[in-house]
Parts: structure tokens; sequence; C-alpha cells
């Protein structure tokens, strides 16, 4: 059953879409820093990702210097909320470059 899940690469990469599992999201050459699940939140302005992936654990922000965002999803904030309800603002915390 496809749910909507991510993952980041180590290139840089956030991908996202509706998937079985979080390898369907790998493109070839793809090295997978971890994922989880997302949503939006169209009130907010936000894109919400939370928990970890089975596949890949869940997402080493820290080893990313740049994230790489489909342009579609510019001027939305990216949010990862932890599992004790933390959120790290990534929108704010690492350089985004929107791609097509």
């Amino acid at each position: 059953m496809a749910l909507p899940k991510f993952i980041i690469t180590m290139d840089g990469y956030i991908r996202i879409g509706m998937v079985n599992q979080h390898r369907d999201l790998l493109q070839p050459g793809d090295s997978c820093l971890g994922g989880g699940y997302y949503h939006f939140d169209y009130v907010s302005n936000r894109i919400l990702l939370d928990r970890s992936s089975y596949d890949f654990g869940t997402p080493r922000w820290h080893l990313l210097d740049v994230l790489k965002v489909p342009s579609v999803y510019r001027g939305l904030h990216l949010i990862y909320i932890f599992d004790d309800g933390r959120e790290l603002d990534i929108s704010k915390e690492l350089p985004i470059e929107y791609y097509d």
C-alpha cells in the first residue's frame, strides 16, 4: 500500500512520493541518508516530515551542506518533527536549492 514517504540522498536531494517502500524513491546511483513520512500543512504553508524509514533509518540532516528540493515545493517550509516532538526547521538550518 502506497504511503506518503520521503528520503534524503547523499547528494542532498529530498525525494517525496507515494510509494510502498522508501527504497522505491531511490534513483540509480543514489546513496540514502535516511527518510520518513510527510504530510502537507496548507494552513501554515509547511511540509511536515517525521518518523524514520524502515529501510534507511532517521534522516541524517547534519551530513548535508545544502538540500535540493523540487521547485514545485518553493515557498513551503520544511519541518522535521523528532519522536520527542521537537521540531527542526530545515528551511532555516540548511541552504535550499530548488530544481525542476
